[in-house]
């Protein structure tokens, strides 16, 4: 089918209206909900263009968005060793994830579809780097105004058992940061404009890979000398997040690049780090991350959550149900589950400790067998391209194998994994 000339010039607007113009989304409290609402022009695009090309490896993508249909067959079940009643919050959060996981799916097509013409490779990556600046800029505000937040236009108008489910809250609700006592005490920990400060760190670093791509290597001496300036900018608030994921994440993307690149890049790669690591030394951020190293407890909460998870999701291996469910005690005990008189008592939902676990509870062992298998596919498919892109797409495909351990893919994280696996489909076609 012929695209008027007019209609392409504007194919590409709802991708840029996503990532560039994320901070008002974030503002108006759809965050990263707004790849649900832009799903549908992206799909209305994607209707005037039939036939519709596909990547290989979508329909282990559609296989997990079956799967997840059938898991609503569960959501009245309760695993052993959980509490809680089946309520209007476990029916929204399903919803939810459901709407996410199909919109997803939408965009990776969406993008694929799109002529370079329409949309250049360049011109997507340095959409990310925008968002990259938008991340720094949050990390910044929740380290320097912590308790900044507000009451958001979206969480105004929704009905009060909606807005006040716990999950759904997080994401409507604008926050500079989150107080945890991480270190014994409280302590701020950045996530704007993002749903948790786990979210930021995974976002972080997906972004930091497209933001060097698109103003370092493809950027001239201004993109550069900026590019700088602002990654020196987001050491702060990666070192006050106190996301050891994060920290690992960042060594692992430099030892990928050093095995991966040759010659003089690998040689400056190694320079930047050596002299990255001298300024950080002598700086007062090295006592933060020394305190953190100290103050491990969060292993125990991670460890009694991830046990549980696997021993609730053995009641329903294959199909999982359907959304997460709360544990009995926490890692002291065993005795309860959060009360009015023991708030301390509860614990984190099961699977909100990675998204591997998630999907396990979600969707049982299977479900999390596809999402492995879809991103390894990436991986093994484009492990021969060399390009920037290419480079800078699997390296995004190997950190989102390490963070399902750590961190939950919902919501905006599963969005950058995805629309990275875009770039890499569009970079094997050009």
């Amino acid at each position: 089918m012929t695209v008027p000339d007019a209609s392409r010039s504007r194919a590409a607007w709802p991708i840029a209206a996503l990532l560039v113009g994320y901070p008002v989304w974030w503002a108006l409290g759809f965050g990263g909900l707004a790849v649900i609402v832009l799903a549908v022009p992206m799909a209305a695009v994607l209707w005037r263009r039939r036939p519709i090309r596909v990547p290989r490896g979508l329909g282990l993508w559609l296989l997990l968005l079956a799967g997840y249909l059938v898991s609503a067959l569960m959501l009245t079940e309760m695993p052993p060793d959980t509490y809680g009643e089946f309520g209007a919050g476990r029916i929204v959060g399903y919803v939810m994830r459901l709407a996410l996981y199909a919109s997803l799916m939408v965009t990776v097509l969406y993008l694929g579809n799109l002529t370079e013409r329409e949309l250049p490779q360049l011109r997507l990556v340095r959409m990310l780097g925008a968002l990259f600046v938008t991340t720094v800029a949050g990390g910044l505000l929740g380290v320097f105004f912590p308790s900044f937040a507000f009451t958001s236009p979206l969480e105004r108008v929704l009905p009060g058992w909606i807005s006040g489910n716990s999950f759904v809250q997080n994401l409507i609700h604008p926050t500079a940061a989150q107080m945890q006592k991480v270190l014994g005490h409280a302590s701020p920990r950045p996530e704007a404009p993002f749903e948790w400060a786990n979210a930021w760190g995974s976002n972080l670093s997906v972004l930091l890979i497209w933001f060097v791509v698109g103003w370092w290597v493809y950027g001239g001496p201004r993109r550069k000398a900026v590019a700088v300036l602002l990654i020196a900018a987001a050491a702060v608030p990666v070192v006050y997040s106190l996301n050891r994921g994060l920290w690992i994440g960042l060594g692992l993307a430099a030892l990928y690049l050093v095995v991966r690149v040759g010659g003089r890049t690998r040689l400056a790669i190694c320079a930047a780090a050596l002299a990255g690591a001298a300024v950080f030394a002598a700086s007062p951020l090295a006592d933060l991350v020394t305190q953190r190293i100290d103050n491990p407890h969060s292993n125990d909460i991670r460890a009694f959550t991830v046990s549980a998870t696997v021993r609730a999701a053995g009641g329903s291996p294959f199909i999982g149900y359907g959304n997460t469910r709360n544990a009995m005690g926490n890692h002291r005990t065993i005795t309860t589950g959060k009360t009015d008189w023991c708030a301390e008592c509860g614990h984190p939902p099961l699977g909100s400790d990675g998204q591997l676990w998630h999907l396990i509870i979600t969707q049982g062992f299977v479900g999390a067998a596809l999402y492995v298998a879809f991103f390894l596919g990436a991986i093994r498919r484009h492990w021969p391209d060399r390009s920037p892109i290419g480079l800078a797409g699997v390296l995004v495909m190997i950190l989102v194998l390490l963070y399902m351990f750590v961190y939950d893919g919902l919501v905006t994280p599963l969005s950058l994994y995805l629309i990275s696996f875009a770039l890499l489909w569009r970079n094997a076609h050009a």
